[in-house]
């Protein structure tokens, strides 16, 4: 097994490859520079960069199609993805690292990224898709207006909440079984 094959699925495509590496890079780069421009100590900035990394690749790489593939393949089930969300401590990360980044912040957002999955996993597949939309929208918006994060911080709820409500809980379109047929209501 190739370290692409663990980082993002099996038989990922070259052309997924390339851009999963690169918006990670590019997400590391971008969390970096924004944490030092902030006057961030070379901890912080090192750390901002590989939550960064983590968090702008892994939403690409759970949106691609291999791993979607890879993620939901038979045999994969809720319990599977709450651990796989549950995994995610990086609010605590940064509330240990970073001033202003408190533990009740981490607290709030991991709670309810938890929670949010929860959810998202326990709903009907007809209804996951807007479900999980829902919840992230709610999510950004507790995120960035209620929870005290400092301000080059402020991508890093969002982004979570993205690439785990979003990208790696929504299965590819058609892949549920538990999908009813679309039958026109009589008028």
């Amino acid at each position: 097994m190739t370290i692409t094959d663990r980082l993002i699925a099996p038989n990922t495509t070259r052309s997924e490859a390339a851009l999963c590496y690169s918006a990670a890079l590019a997400g590391a780069v971008t969390a970096g520079l924004l944490a030092r421009n902030a006057g961030g100590s070379a901890l912080v900035i090192i750390v901002v960069a590989l939550v960064g990394f983590d968090l702008f690749g892994g939403a690409v790489v759970n949106a691609t199609d291999s791993a979607k593939r890879w993620f939901h393949r038979p045999g994969r089930d809720a319990r599977h993805h709450l651990a796989f969300v549950a995994i995610h401590g990086q609010p605590f990360l940064l509330a240990l690292v970073v001033p202003g980044f408190g533990w009740w912040t981490a607290a709030a957002m991991y709670g309810f990224v938890v929670a949010a999955a929860a959810v998202v996993t326990s709903t009907p597949y007809r209804l996951r898709t807007p479900v999980a939309f829902a919840a992230t929208v709610f999510g950004v918006a507790i995120t960035a207006a209620v929870l005290a994060v400092p301000t080059f911080l402020l991508w890093f709820g969002p982004v979570l909440l993205i690439k785990l409500l979003l990208a790696h809980l929504l299965p590819e379109p058609g892949a549920a079984d538990d999908r009813l047929p679309i039958t026109p209501r009589p008028v």
